[in-house]
């Protein structure tokens, strides 16, 4: 990885799968914790990144702000092999499919719900929050089916795909969706958050947030 890395975040947000990917595969981060929403509460922000959006992910001349693909990409260019898969390894395409899937099929309605029935709750858009909360409790059964008989997605170690699907069922728990997350995926969450490179990530990351709120 070309110079240091910079990471701009909100604390809780899909950065934490950055954040997470960074702690298990031993990156030094300069972790950057924004307020929430930074296009507001720090508007300076968008001088580095237009969108306003967080995470991103700056490495020298590399400007990256998917979270997905920066967890994928810290855990690539820092050697940490057995957090991937690599091609021609079994799992492969799953290993791909899953990381995507998390992101683009299970977060989507998440954070559609959380405008609808959080963020502008008083426009009496409920019933279009709860629309997404259905999308996003049927978008969960190819997770769960996924793993019966297996501890984590794929090749049968902790990946990267854990790190992105994982996030989802932490954000689930955190806006009101849990009790659309099934029992066996509940237990599969407890198994990732109980993981001490995620309990560091979290802390990192609340311990960005208290120096701004001071």
């Amino acid at each position: 990885m070309a110079g240091g890395l910079t990471l701009y975040t909100c604390a809780g947000s899909r950065g934490l799968r950055a954040t997470w990917a960074a702690e298990e595969a031993g990156v030094d981060l300069d972790l950057k914790v924004l307020p929430f929403p930074p296009r507001h509460l720090a508007p300076e922000y968008l001088d580095i990144n237009p969108l306003g959006t967080v995470p991103m992910l700056v490495d020298g001349d590399a400007q990256m702000t998917e979270s997905c693909a920066i967890a994928h990409y810290l855990a690539v260019t820092s050697g940490s092999s057995d957090l991937v898969i690599a091609p021609g390894e079994a799992d492969y395409a799953e290993y791909l499919d899953y990381t995507y899937h998390a992101d683009a099929t299970i977060t989507f309605p998440q954070t559609v719900y959380m405008r609808f029935a959080i963020f502008e709750k008083a426009k009496g858009w409920g019933d279009a929050g709860l629309a997404y909360a259905k999308w996003f409790e049927k978008r969960l059964v190819k997770v769960e089916r996924r793993l019966e008989g297996r501890d984590y997605l794929c090749a049968d170690r902790f990946t990267v795909a854990d790190i992105c699907v994982g996030y989802a069922l932490v954000l689930a728990g955190k806006v009101g969706l849990d009790e659309r997350v099934p029992e066996s995926l509940k237990t599969y969450r407890e198994r990732l958050t109980a993981r001490p490179a995620y309990q560091r990530a979290v802390a990192r990351e609340e311990e960005g947030l208290k120096a701004i709120s001071a």
